[in-house]
């Protein structure tokens, strides 16, 4: 633990008026830290194949207003970006994240999209991103931040498109905590845990107004979720 958390986590049990852990207590706090057991886990999930999890991910997906289209391949990928702009009358311009995952699917394909690479600014309509998972359990996205996957690309454009593949979809919450884990343990068995972990499921919502159901308050409007059917790369 670095000195300045032991320093934050010092002042808030000074100010609860607790003293210093005990030894015993402090290392059943470490074990607890290193053991990382799940919670309460779903068995709608747990109990599914992999086939299983794919579809009951989309049936979730689809109850909270995100659209699923799943195709073969990369390059069906490319096919149903452009295919779903022209569905909804968006012009067939987007900004894709500088994610390595994306770099396999053949853009060059659908020679009428308009590509830019980077961060998403204000004026960008359309994203495209990958993602780190989804979690069958609530039909919801896993996604990590970093200079390949800026969390702005998938809230600031009104359309967010997300790209997964079939592999990425674990059965619960506690999987995709666990692959980050594995995915980010350094040689020391230490993990370097990104800079924040979003969880989206569906398009951004309120009903704060009236108890009226708003889509696209706070973030995009529309999710769409073209699914691969491959496994994720390693």
């Amino acid at each position: 633990m670095s000195a300045s958390r032991d320093e934050i986590l010092g002042r808030l049990r000074r100010s609860l008026k607790r003293g210093a852990l005990g030894e015993a207590e402090a290392a059943a706090l470490q074990d607890r830290l290193a053991a990382h057991r799940p919670n309460l886990i779903p068995a709608r999930a747990t109990s599914l194949d992999a086939a299983g999890r794919v579809a009951l991910f989309i049936e979730l997906a689809s109850e909270v207003e995100a659209t699923v289209a799943r195709v073969p391949d990369g390059a069906g990928a490319a096919a149903a970006v452009a295919e779903y702009l022209a569905q909804h009358n968006l012009p067939p311009r987007l900004v894709l994240a500088p994610d390595p995952q994306l770099d396999e699917i053949p853009w060059a394909r659908q020679p009428l999209l308009e590509i830019r690479r980077g961060r998403a600014e204000e004026s960008d309509a359309v994203g495209v991103t990958a993602c780190f998972a989804a979690i069958a359990e609530t039909g919801t996205l896993m996604l990590l931040s970093g200079p390949e996957s800026p969390t702005r690309n998938n809230f600031l454009p009104d359309t967010d498109i997300v790209i997964l593949r079939a592999g990425q979809i674990v059965a619960s919450y506690e999987d995709g905590w666990a692959r980050l884990r594995a995915a980010r343990r350094r040689a020391d068995g230490s993990v370097a845990l990104p800079r924040t972990v979003n969880f989206i499921t569906g398009p951004s919502r309120t009903a704060d107004i009236e108890q009226r159901l708003v889509l696209g308050a706070h973030g995009p409007r529309r999710l769409h979720i073209i699914l691969i059917d491959e496994a994720a790369p390693d």
